[in-house]
């Protein structure tokens, strides 16, 4: 049960203001883990595994027909007549949460991080032998965006509804809720909505371009189509889709989507329009204005900024942008900065235990969306050879990456509750996860139909553990305190979603990677 989401973005936060092959670099990665590893002695963590259930989740969330390879048993097909009503066929996509809506923004977002975790770390990823599995997570969103985009200037926003969907407790192949579905087009205009997806398209047709071309210029002719519409047609989308306002409201505006979307067609295409938008709206768009302490599903621009950053490397960006591309420098290392505590009068909270602490409801969500951009950006460092200055103090990248690690260490168990917040790893995790599919008897034990009422007086009220246990589902966490009550009811800290594991994909795999060298190198380890 997600409820309202409150988020106050216009808070005080919101301020204006190769790969290495020479011995040398491999020890200065070695050097890296060893800094980054202090809790290492007591607990070591498996990042690799970390990785391959995390991807297990997306298959959980799953909405459609199910493929023959489904490693998600628990799970069966559902939502087979999405779009029925509408005469268009939206069957597929993901659920977002523990209900059975499919929303189309925070989906998109979820794709787009994926995307980008493969692209940065494909290596890594396929190292740790899941590529494949982070091409079918990937898929099984582009596909459902590809139905979604009936049109040119038509997008499908959302199917189901949230409150009618909250006042059951069903597992997903026993829906009898409203599945209507809600679209964006000319006279209903969602910008946002348009400028996300057509970012998710484009990152995931860079992600395909070399192993299924074909596949990777359909996502790009939608993405061009996307951007083109959400920029003509502008709007925030849910004062088009009323039914989203109390669940994913678009708070920060449609703007930074925009140069979202359009940085990343930038990126896929080297179409210099798409950079040439990015430059000359940068002011507008507040894609240089605001210096901002959170990246989610709603609030894009410390991502850009950091996607901008990069650009500095390319001496022809440099030299023909240079001077809009430092001011976007300059705001994505304020994020930075922020999350490393090292800011003057603006940081993000910290709980006694060490995570950054954003909102109450659904934290992790901000943490582990910072754990991917520290990560980033000392990838950056480290290939520019350069430090990151933090109001005077020179912060190396090792110390940047090290924070990252901290925070994904604090996920997975190194923390006062001594609790893996990501479900199904290590030896004590959440068992009573708010999740409609996962709290209740498996569709495959038993296809007796549950109705409304009875999986709200038989299963949501129960005190045991889950029958399901949903893999990779990285939960809401502890409060600011670093309490976590594992409780069914406690929909703010143990729901999961699917934006809050996608950004750990590309994380867990750069770690798993620093920790096999580490590993097979010990002669290294022990002369650095």
């Amino acid at each position: 049960m997600k409820g309202p989401q409150i988020k106050n973005n216009k808070n005080p936060r919101f301020a204006f203001v190769k790969q290495q092959q020479q011995q040398h670099c491999l020890l200065i990665l070695i050097s890296i883990f060893i800094n980054v590893s202090a809790a290492a002695t007591a607990t070591a963590f498996d990042y690799a595994d970390a990785l391959s259930k995390s991807l297990l989740y997306f298959e959980a969330q799953r909405s459609g027909r199910l493929p023959y390879n489904q490693r998600v048993t628990w799970r069966d097909h559902s939502g087979l007549t999405d779009g029925l009503e509408q005469g268009v066929d939206l069957v597929g996509g993901y659920y977002d949460a523990g209900d059975q809506v499919k929303f189309g923004l925070p989906m998109a977002f979820t794709v787009t991080m994926l995307s980008w975790g493969v692209i940065e770390f494909r290596e890594q990823i396929a190292a740790a032998g899941e590529l494949e599995h982070a091409f079918e997570a990937i898929k099984w969103g582009t596909d459902y965006f590809i139905k979604a985009h009936t049109s040119p200037n038509v997008l499908w926003a959302e199917v189901g509804d949230g409150d009618t969907d909250h006042y059951c407790w069903q597992r997903p192949e026993d829906m009898t809720t409203s599945r209507h579905a809600y679209k964006i087009d000319e006279n209903n205009p969602g910008s946002d909505l348009a400028g996300e997806t057509a970012a998710a398209m484009a990152a995931a047709s860079i992600v395909f371009k070399k192993t299924n071309p074909h596949y990777s210029h359909l996502l790009l002719h939608h993405a061009q189509q996307l951007f083109e519409f959400g920029d003509k047609f502008r709007g925030k989308y849910d004062e088009s889709v009323e039914a989203v306002k109390s669940y994913y409201a678009s708070v920060s505006g449609y703007m930074d989507e925009l140069l979202w979307g359009a940085m990343w067609l930038s990126k896929a295409t080297d179409n210099d329009k798409y950079l040439q938008y990015v430059i000359n709206n940068a002011d507008n768009f507040g894609g240089i204005g605001w210096a901002i302490t959170e990246f989610s599903w709603d609030v894009k621009y410390a991502g850009l900024q950091v996607m901008a950053s990069k650009l500095l490397a390319k001496e022809q960006h440099k030299k023909q942008y240079g001077y809009i591309l430092e001011q976007y420098r300059l705001k994505a290392e304020y994020y930075i900065c922020s999350c490393l505590n090292k800011n003057n009068g603006s940081n993000v909270d910290r709980t006694r235990g060490g995570l950054l602490y954003i909102r109450p409801w659904n934290n992790m969500q901000y943490v582990s969306t910072a754990a991917f951009l520290l990560t980033i950006y000392s990838d950056l460092l480290l290939d520019s050879n350069q430090p990151l200055n933090c109001n005077g103090e020179i912060v190396g990248h090792q110390e940047i990456l090290s924070f990252a690690k901290s925070q994904v260490d604090y996920i997975l168990g190194s923390n006062p509750m001594n609790m893996s917040y990501l479900v199904g790893y290590g030896p004590k995790y959440p068992t009573r996860v708010h999740h409609r599919g996962a709290s209740i008897v498996s569709y495959r034990e038993n296809k007796g139909f549950i109705g409304c009422t009875q999986g709200y007086d038989n299963w949501y009220s129960r005190v045991d553990q889950n029958p399901n246990v949903i893999v990779g589902a990285l939960v809401g966490g502890p409060d600011w305190r670093d309490n976590f009550m594992d409780q069914r009811n406690n929909y703010m800290q143990t729901e999961a979603c699917t934006y809050n594991t996608a950004p750990l994909v590309g994380v867990f795999a750069k770690l798993s990677q620093l920790e096999e060298q580490r590993n097979s190198n010990p002669s290294l380890v022990a002369s650095s």
